[in-house]
């Protein structure tokens, strides 16, 4: 095992790695998971990968369980990097891809998170998990912690996609649903954990998710044949993706795998619930509480991000940006992408394609450069975020002067 210890993101102050921890316990920033780079190095090697199991356990020297026996995997991860010709073609971008994350266990990419959190807490020796969720995260939290045999306690706001609480009912969750944002439901757990007996998986909140995240770095490294994409855009509620990703950058040009060049990361955000996009036009690096947040792309409703500062680092690091398009450009952009190229995206997925026309009309992407929009999910969970625009299709088609 080639975890050497666990470090603050912010103060960089040092904390035992075999431990049940949550935040850093001087300034309460999130926890990052370091290795001996160099001795993972000597078994993980390019070379070494095409014989590998075809999920995101593939790279098993740089993620943090040390007994194979405690990883709990439905086969998360290397998922397909597809070639968008078609939708390419319609906006000007030759080399566009998707990495389509609905092709997850649990039909999102919060599963990878959850395999490696949920392993690493069982190995650690939690019972009770516990997550606040607009969604996808309290499914793929329900589906691994029943696999490991955990107690599993979810809360989510009473408006979150009927699939997401049918599905956790199904794996034998706790469900709680609460008046309010996915942060109400996080003051919940806080105010409960400690006496309830609950290890508080958050994002971010716990070392371990973002380093199941940070898979989806190392996969597009090794689906490009090692020569990372010009830019990279991704929808951004809890931003963990991103900063495992921008992890990963940096854990590969450390064992020698890719050299310094990095990706353009943009964030795309809902209008509705855009506190990284504020702060990234305002030169903050920590982001303000978004006020009323509102958007049909539940992943995005997400006001304060704890993560905030690493997702902002890494937009400025890599020359990147942050914006932020409506929830009627981004449910316009699910058919778009669907009737284009056979995939029926999440909302916040989706939001990627209007978030790419801003930057191309911005003259902030090039026609000849390597751009990958990131699908986090399945649209057949949104379903309820569908039902106006078809009530409008109804209206359109009834009226005798249409």
């Amino acid at each position: 095992m080639n975890v050497t210890h666990l470090e603050c993101a912010l103060c960089h102050l040092k904390h035992e790695a075999r431990r049940l921890l949550n935040l850093c316990r001087e300034c309460g920033k999130p926890l990052l998971v370091r290795y001996d780079l160099w001795q993972a190095a000597r078994t993980l090697t390019r070379e070494s990968l095409p014989g590998r199991r075809a999920d995101l356990w593939r790279y098993r020297e740089v993620l943090p369980v040390e007994n194979d026996e405690n990883i709990v995997s439905l086969g998360e991860g290397w998922t397909p990097l597809l070639r968008a010709k078609n939708l390419g073609k319609q906006i000007g971008i030759d080399q566009l891809y998707i990495k389509d994350e609905s092709q997850n266990p649990t039909q999102s990419f919060k599963a990878r998170g959850m395999s490696a959190a949920v392993s690493m807490a069982k190995e650690l020796g939690a019972n009770k998990l516990a997550v606040p969720s607009a969604g996808n995260a309290a499914g793929a939290l329900a589906a691994y912690a029943a696999r490991a045999g955990l107690e599993c306690f979810i809360f989510m706001p009473d408006d979150t996609p009927r699939a997401n609480v049918i599905e956790c009912e199904q794996t034998g969750a706790h469900v709680t649903l609460l008046a309010g944002l996915i942060t109400d439901c996080g003051a919940e757990v806080a105010r409960r954990k400690d006496a309830e007996g609950w290890f508080d998986v958050s994002t971010l909140k716990e070392p371990y998710r973002v380093e199941g995240k940070k898979t989806l770095g190392y996969e597009l490294a090794e689906q490009f044949n090692w020569e990372l994409p010009d830019v990279i855009i991704y929808p951004t509620g809890g931003g963990t993706g991103l900063i495992g990703m921008w992890k990963a950058f940096a854990e590969m040009e450390e064992m020698g795998w890719i050299d310094s060049r990095r990706p353009r990361m943009v964030t795309v955000q809902a209008s509705g619930c855009a506190p990284i996009v504020s702060a990234f036009e305002t030169g903050k690096r920590f982001a303000d509480e978004f006020a009323d947040a509102a958007t049909v792309a539940s992943g995005l409703r997400v006001p304060k991000a704890i993560g905030d500062f690493l997702i902002l680092d890494a937009l400025r690091e890599s020359g990147g940006t942050a914006v932020a398009v409506t929830d009627q450009e981004l449910i316009a952009a699910v058919k778009e992408i669907g009737a284009a190229e056979g995939i029926f995206c999440a909302p916040e997925g989706a939001a990627c394609l209007p978030g790419l026309r801003k930057l191309i009309d911005a003259e902030l992407v090039k026609p000849d450069e390597r751009v990958v929009l990131f699908n986090t999910g399945a649209g057949v969970k949104y379903l309820e975020a569908f039902r106006d625009q078809r009530s409008e299709i109804r209206g359109q088609d009834s009226d005798p002067a249409a």
